[in-house]
Parts: structure tokens; C-alpha cells; sequence
């Protein structure tokens, strides 16, 4: 299993900020070894401006998004702050052909879910998702795609992205109370109640996704995993213990081996009380996706 990584993916923040960067190189340093780590370099402007407006990718790389903007995005916008992010991309589009060849791949770090084409929302800066489909479309225009989004968070970002295109599905299993508090209608949202368990989720996630694969019969699957349904997480709103993950994650990767569609795996969110199970839970995610693909 091929992954893909920038040491750039950290970017220093405040003392305090609730989005923990250093997952990143810690999940890294989990992996590190074990796995085939290629490094990014940032992707191409044009092909990022195929999802994102051009004068929303002016103001963040100047630094000059309004206090709302800053304030809905969450992150300090400015050049390090886009780099950071086309790195993400870089890594998610890179991902994305390495499975197509491969069968599987994973970028450590994207599932940027919450970014719009005119703005980012809850530290999600470009869309990576969706910069890959639409740069896949331009030589197979006919790929068909699903994106899996198992965040603890609605994708509302690539919902509205993808909304009437029918060679995408969108799939997100997510609390229907939480962030964001506006949902934008994807192919299949499966709400539920904020603090569920193991049982009542894993019992969701069985009888809804695998209809949703077989009606729609992708050639590809984009899996946003999230390491915020844990129980221990400060925004997921989920009660999932590390065995309900892993039983989630074994489920997801067995379901599309099976199937024969390759399968890219995003990180998605992931904001533990202690800060260093988040980047255990995301490299679990790998580690045992890659072994189920041997």
C-alpha cells in the first residue's frame, strides 16, 4: 500500500488551537517503516482552480479573507497556509492514481470536506476531494466515484460540490445534530443521534453502505475515515471505542476489497482530549486497511 505525506503538513499554531497539526508527523512517525511513504510536492495551481474560485484563492494566499471568513475557516490564511494546503491536495490526487493502478493508496492527511469553492469552513481549506475527481474527469471523464465519508461530520463541502452530478456518489454517516449546522443534501446522508455507540453505529453503517455501492457501482471509492467518532474526542459527539473503530475499519476496506473497487483512505478529522490518540487512530486506519489489501 503506497502512501503519500509532506513533513509540510504541520504547520504551526497557537498554543491551544483545537485543530492538532502535529497529528500529521506523529501518525507519520507511527507508519514510518511499515509502509512505502512518498513525498508531495504542492499540487498545480490550475488544477486546484478547477474546484476553487480565483478570487477566494487570491485573498487566502494574500492573507486578506475577512475576519468571517478567517473566523469560518478556522486556520490563519496566508502563502503557508495555501502551500500547506495544495500539499494536501498533491497527496490525496496522487493517492487517487496510485489505486487506480494498485487497488489501494493513502494520502496521511485530506477528506477536506467542509471546503466550498468560494470558502473553507472548519479548517478544511481546499476541497481534496473534489480538486481530484474533477482533475481524474479531465482524462476519464466517464470514472464513476464514490466518496465514503465516515467523519463524524457531515461533508457538506462535497455534497454541494457534487450536487447533480451523477457519475459521483456521496455517502457520509455522521451525527445530524453536530457541525455543520447547515447539511447540504449528498447522494446518501445517514444522521444520527449525537453519543452513538458502537452497536447502534456499526448497525447503520452495515445496512446502508453496501446498498449504496451496489446501486451505484463505482470505479473508484474516496474514504474520508475520521478519527472523530471516538469516544474520547472534543467535537465528534460519538462514543466509538477503539475496537468499534477498528471494526468500522475493517468493514469499510473489506467491503470495497471485495468488490474489487480501489479504495483511496483520507484522514479526515480528529480531535482526541489526548492530543496523541489522534495520530494513533489515523495510522491504525492505514495500517489495517494495507493489511486487509495484501
Amino acid at each position: 500500500m503506497r502512501c503519500f505525506y509532506s513533513p509540510d503538513y504541520f504547520l504551526p499554531l497557537p498554543e491551544g488551537h483545537p485543530f492538532p497539526m502535529r497529528k500529521f508527523p506523529e501518525a507519520h512517525a507511527h507508519l514510518a517503516g511499515a509502509l512505502p511513504v512518498e513525498i508531495v510536492a504542492p499540487c498545480d495551481d490550475a488544477v486546484i482552480a478547477r474546484v476553487h474560485a480565483p478570487d477566494y484563492l487570491a485573498r487566502l494566499r494574500a492573507g486578506t479573507l475577512t475576519s468571517r471568513e478567517t473566523t469560518q475557516l478556522g486556520l490563519p490564511p496566508g502563502e503557508t497556509l495555501y502551500r500547506r494546503s495544495a500539499l494536501e491536495v498533491e497527496g490525496t490526487r496522487r493517492a487517487a492514481l496510485a489505486a487506480l493502478t494498485h487497488g489501494v493508496a493513502a494520502n496521511l492527511a485530506g477528506g477536506t470536506h467542509h471546503a466550498f469553492p468560494d470558502h473553507g469552513e472548519g479548517f478544511c481549506v481546499l476541497n481534496d476531494v473534489a480538486i481530484t475527481i474533477r482533475d481524474l474527469h479531465t482524462t476519464r471523464p466517464a470514472l464513476r466515484v464514490l466518496v465514503c465519508d465516515t467523519d463524524a461530520h457531515q461533508g457538506n463541502g462535497t455534497h454541494a460540490i457534487f450536487a447533480g452530478d451523477d457519475r459521483i456518489f456521496t455517502y457520509s454517516i455522521h451525527v445530524g445534530a453536530n457541525y455543520p449546522s447547515r447539511k447540504v443534501p449528498g447522494s446518501l446522508d445517514v444522521p444520527l443521534d449525537r453519543f452513538v455507540d458502537d452497536p447502534r453505529y456499526l448497525a447503520a453503517l452495515t445496512a446502508s453502505l453496501p446498498p449504496a455501492v451496489t446501486g451505484f457501482r463505482p470505479d473508484l471509492a474516496l474514504w474520508i475515515t475520521g478519527a472523530d467518532p471516538h469516544r474520547n474526542d472534543r467535537f465528534g459527539q460519538m462514543q466509538l471505542s477503539a475496537r468499534g473503530m477498528a471494526t468500522r475499519d475493517r468493514f469499510v476496506a473489506t467491503l470495497f476489497r471485495d468488490r474489487g473497487i480501489p479504495l483511496v483512505v483520507l484522514y479526515g478529522g480528529g480531535y482526541n482530549r489526548e492530543p496523541t490518540h489522534t495520530a494513533r487512530l489515523h495510522a491504525a486506519t492505514v495500517r489495517l486497511t494495507a493489511s486487509l489489501f495484501e
